[in-house]
């Protein structure tokens, strides 16, 4: 596996050792090994079924990794529920589906956490969400319900209420899978805004001219396994494993 560490001296933000999952006989990781410092970002690629999805979930603890350790921001995870409520408060995951409430409107659906988790006013949840929903272009649909908006508005609506809580990770899971092609890139900006902003994330996605342009490091992850990691110009230009160069040569 070639590795090129992260440079300037941050402090690490996720730190996975060994990290093994199954599901029953079928194991989805193996061995997974990483580092990410605070601040960077990384996209995650590989071919369908590789463990990307799952990696990220382990992380967040929708899914228990069964050996191994995973430690986000000096907080390690494991059965303690203390733990795994301190580093939910930290990260805010985007999926492939928007997961809004239908019932509620844009500005509700964003304000809902931090009105019940964090149990702030009203008026200073309300403010908050407004300027998020500045921040990701839509703050005019605001009184609409989410079946009001297209899938790029509504995946945009995803990532404010994400963004709500003020976590200092973000983990995105193919964001723009489930959006039609012309609704991909609006959602791509504002990642990109996010990125230049300084927070730690690490993004599952097919979108190649996303990661050569954003990412700080790409992971390949095949089979379970970490095969490649490496700056976007080494990993397109100059990758060194034959499965990572089979993999391009399909995709590119």
């Amino acid at each position: 596996m070639s590795v090129e560490k992260i440079k300037g001296g941050r402090p690490d933000m996720i730190v996975c050792e060994n990290v093994d999952k199954w599901f029953g006989d079928f194991q989805v990781l193996k061995g997974v090994t990483a580092t990410i410092a605070e601040q960077e970002v990384v996209v995650v690629l590989g071919p369908s079924g590789s463990g990307k999805s799952t990696w990220l979930r382990c992380i967040n603890r929708l899914e228990a990794h069964e050996r191994g350790t995973i430690i986000v921001d000096g907080v390690e995870l494991t059965n303690d529920l203390r733990n795994i409520e301190k580093i939910r408060s930290e990260i805010g995951m985007v999926f492939q589906q928007f997961n809004l409430f239908p019932h509620l409107t844009v500005l509700d659906n964003v304000t809902l956490a931090p009105k019940w988790v964090s149990r702030l006013p009203k008026a200073e949840t309300e403010e908050k969400a407004t300027e998020l929903l500045k921040m990701v272009g839509i703050s005019e649909q605001a009184a609409k319900h989410p079946g009001q908006l297209s899938g790029g508005q509504q995946q945009r609506v995803a990532i404010a209420r994400a963004l709500a809580m003020e976590p200092r990770i973000m983990l995105f899971d193919e964001p723009t899978s489930a959006l039609d092609p012309e609704m991909i890139k609006e959602v791509l900006d504002v990642m990109r805004d996010l990125a230049l902003g300084g927070i730690t994330m690490m993004v599952v996605t097919h979108e190649m001219g996303f990661a050569r342009e954003v990412a700080d490091r790409i992971f390949f992850l095949e089979s379970g396994e970490i095969v490649e990691v490496g700056t976007p110009e080494h990993f397109f230009t100059n990758p060194t494993e034959d499965r990572t160069k089979l993999f391009l040569s399909q995709i590119l």
